[in-house]
């Protein structure tokens, strides 16, 4: 019995430590799996993570981009506001420099009318005066009006404001040529020399006096004579004040004696050939 006893305890001794191979076996299994299981689950907690972090910068960038959206709409906005506000005032600056172009134009178009005016005008003169010596008559053209220069020895006696009668006949050949423009005024100018007026017939005082005189009495006899409107002239006296050259020798205090007529375009006439040239197709085309 004891044999038999001590047998059964041997198989059942052998029978456990089997078991016990075949658990540890399974446990060792079931451990790897729990490592590998640990190692995965580490490694997913790490991408989620990684996965969290990329969601937030992208929530971020997406926050971004949508309030960089907003702005650029706005500003879109804007622009075109801008855009459109530049696009009316550059309409209105080009129609501005249109309008100043075409004034320009009209302009000039008068401007070239007076010249063509002045122009005939010069040659009228020089037609009926250009028989006499160019010393003692002289006529020109500066800034837009014309000029006719008399010296005094051809139109009175040394510091005297009486016309001589030879002078007259210069005197009619002007008025014939002015009383052919009537949209023309003038005025006559008296000019001398610096030497001071010494006369002694209690009228005059100076040479302002004298130079007057000298105008006003070139005025009358071109009203009475020749039939020239007075509302067309004016009577000016420069005294010495407006010399041709420097008194400092006889030669020149000549030339400074002088009586000039200058010929004027009617402020409404010249205005007349502007509107004129308003009107012309030519132009507003």
């Amino acid at each position: 019995m004891l044999g038999v006893l001590g047998m059964t305890l041997l198989l059942s001794s052998c029978v456990s430590q089997k078991k016990y191979a075949e658990l540890e076996s399974k446990q060792k299994e079931t451990q790897d799996l729990l490592n590998s299981a640990t190692v995965k689950l580490n490694t997913c907690l790490e991408e989620k993570a990684t996965a969290n972090s990329r969601l937030q910068t992208l929530e971020d960038q997406n926050a971004f981009l949508k309030a960089n959206n907003q702005e650029l709409i706005n500003n879109m906005g804007n622009l075109t506001t801008l855009t459109t506000k530049g696009a009316e005032n550059l309409e209105k600056s080009l129609e501005s420099l249109k309008e100043k172009d075409l004034t320009i134009r009209k302009l000039q178009d008068a401007i070239t009318r007076r010249d063509s005016v002045n122009l005939a005008l010069v040659q009228s003169l020089k037609g009926v005066l250009g028989n006499l010596d160019d010393e003692d008559i002289e006529i020109s053209v500066e800034k837009g009006v014309v000029f006719v220069s008399i010296s005094d020895k051809l139109l009175f006696s040394t510091g005297s404001y009486t016309v001589t009668q030879a002078a007259k006949n210069v005197l009619g050949k002007v008025a014939q040529v002015v009383n052919n423009k009537p949209d023309f005024e003038f005025m006559v100018e008296g000019h001398t020399d610096n030497v001071p007026y010494r006369g002694s017939n209690g009228v005059l005082l100076d040479n302002w006096d004298l130079s007057v005189k000298r105008a006003t009495s070139v005025v009358r006899i071109l009203e009475k004579d020749f039939g020239v409107a007075p509302a067309r002239m004016t009577a000016a006296g420069r005294s010495h004040y407006a010399p041709l050259v420097d008194n400092n020798t006889s030669d020149n205090r000549a030339k400074n004696r002088r009586t000039r007529i200058v010929v004027l375009p009617k402020i409404d006439q010249f205005y007349s050939m502007i509107e004129e040239g308003m009107k012309d197709p030519a132009i507003n085309n």
